[in-house]
């Protein structure tokens, strides 16, 4: 009998402290006070502690006071924490919940600024890993984010920095296809290389890239025998570029970035691209 009153008196117990600890997880604060919490953790550089006191905030209280701020506040929070994909995707939800928010120009003005830097991570300061060899998919969403800022919104005061972020973006591709120019001339695949500079040439015609990409073309065609096309690209190098190295003092054309070596039949026919496909970029 004493045994079975122990037993219950131990449930009881339980059930209790169980009970204790449910209500003080569920203590519900103040909205102002998650506020003001998550403005104290963020001035002070504490952003995990601001996230927890934001979500909070966007639990309990979804349409009060602070709720448009606490969206934006998470967005600069995991931003902050180098939580770049969880920042656009804050980003996305608050356009997606307020669509005409005088304060939608900053929120696509983060979504493109975590894109941007997205491939530019931690991994990039430890790792010589260069920006142009990266696939440019998390840049040209950054660059269609700026663009939409641009247009929406062109007084915004984000939008000078946007412009000028567009204009390294604009550079980064045009070094992608440049390195990409430049594997399709280790193998040999020419006319694949001349397609990349020429790509640089017409798209983006003010990236530091089209002095080399003049110069890929020009020897690209002048390799496959294509006379016109080959005079055209020196022409414009010479023009835009009459300093250049591929220049010599007459003023000649004398670069010669192609590795000219003993190629099979397969190989000239194929401009090298029979080789091991699993290693090529798209083109």
């Amino acid at each position: 009998m004493r045994s079975v009153v122990r037993l219950l008196l131990l449930s009881t117990l339980v059930v209790m402290i169980s009970a204790c600890a449910t209500n003080k997880q569920e203590e519900v604060l103040p909205e102002k006070t998650y506020y003001d919490n998550a403005r104290e953790a963020m001035n002070s550089g504490n952003f995990n502690e601001a996230e927890k006191n934001l979500d909070a905030l966007e639990t309990y209280y979804p349409f009060g006071r602070y709720a448009e701020q606490a969206q934006l506040d998470v967005i600069y929070a995991r931003y902050q924490n180098l939580d770049l994909e969880g920042a656009r995707a804050a980003a996305d939800r608050f356009l997606r919940l307020n669509p005409q928010s005088e304060h939608a120009d900053y929120a696509l003005y983060m979504r493109g600024l975590a894109s941007y830097n997205l491939d530019i991570g931690l991994a990039q300061r430890y790792f010589p890993i260069d920006v142009a060899a990266r696939d440019p998919g998390e840049q040209s969403q950054a660059f269609r984010d700026f663009s939409e800022l641009l247009n929406r919104y062109p007084d915004s005061d984000y939008a000078a920095d946007a412009r000028q972020r567009m204009v390294a973006i604009r550079n980064r591709l045009a070094k992608l296809e440049i390195f990409a120019a430049r594997y399709y001339i280790k193998r040999q695949a020419y006319l694949a290389a001349n397609n990349r500079a020429r790509y640089v040439v017409e798209n983006y015609p003010t990236s530091p890239s089209v002095k080399e990409a003049l110069i890929i073309m020009a020897d690209t065609y002048r390799f496959l025998g294509l006379k016109k096309g080959a005079s055209d690209a020196i022409a414009l190098l010479k023009k835009n570029y009459p300093d250049s190295d591929a220049f010599n003092d007459k003023g000649e054309f004398v670069a010669d970035v192609l590795k000219r070596e003993n190629r099979s039949l397969t190989n000239v026919v194929t401009f090298g691209l029979m080789g091991d496909e699993s290693q090529q970029p798209s083109d």
